[in-house]
């Protein structure tokens, strides 16, 4: 099946968010050698551990495999009901990180979860600031969410400092297990379509009516 039939069979492979700098598309199948090089030369400083599982600590064969697997449940899962879009962060046509939003319901809730990675040779030129800007404006302004939330461990300042610099407000916090016998603080994130910082650009979607039926909206 070439590329254009199996796009009208799952629309979603059409889908694109232009930013600035970057191009946020769907990850596909030809993405995946890139992407798990991306992590393989490393997200986060070893002495860190920034995520809810600890799956950047695994032994790099085992770590592949586990992503390769979460790429490919969270596509099959994806359904009116229920969707999880995993998005390749694309630089100059290089996949560099992942930014998701997730959502249930969708479209009874107008509510919205992202999560992201970016790979650590790539941080601190604000591309992780621009590809969250870039998902929260295409779910306020294209698929009309009336809420984001995100999460971040108290002691993940990089994170943190992204959601404030867009505007999110905290929302409470909990402890859970980090790591086999760790307990740390996770801060939970709020913005509204009326509360968020939007950056001096508009994101530019293509291939969105295609995928309205297939997201429930």
């Amino acid at each position: 099946m070439d590329h254009d039939r199996l796009r009208d069979v799952w629309p979603l492979f059409g889908l694109e968010l232009r930013t600035p700098r970057l191009l946020l598309t769907p990850v596909a199948d030809s993405h995946l050698p890139a992407l798990l090089d991306a992590e393989l030369a490393g997200i986060h400083d070893p002495a860190e551990h920034p995520f809810d599982s600890p799956w950047t600590a695994a032994p790099p064969a085992e770590m592949t495999l586990d992503s390769l697997r979460h790429f490919w449940r969270s596509r099959a899962a994806t359904g009116p009901e229920r969707w999880e879009l995993q998005f390749a962060v694309m630089l100059d046509g290089v996949p560099v990180g992942v930014q998701d939003v997730r959502a249930d319901h969708f479209a009874v809730v107008r509510s919205i979860t992202t999560g992201s990675w970016l790979q650590l040779a790539h941080q601190g030129g604000g591309l992780g600031s621009e590809m969250r800007a870039a998902i929260l404006m295409f779910a306020f302004d294209h698929l009309g969410a009336v809420r984001a939330e995100s999460a971040a461990f108290a002691d993940n300042s990089r994170s943190l400092r992204v959601s404030q610099k867009l505007g999110y407000v905290d929302n409470g916090s909990w402890f859970q297990q980090r790591r086999p016998g760790e307990s740390a603080e996770s801060r939970r994130l709020l913005v509204t379509p009326e509360t968020v910082v939007r950056p001096g650009w508009t994101v530019e979607v293509t291939g969105l009516e295609a995928c309205r039926a297939l997201l429930g909206i």
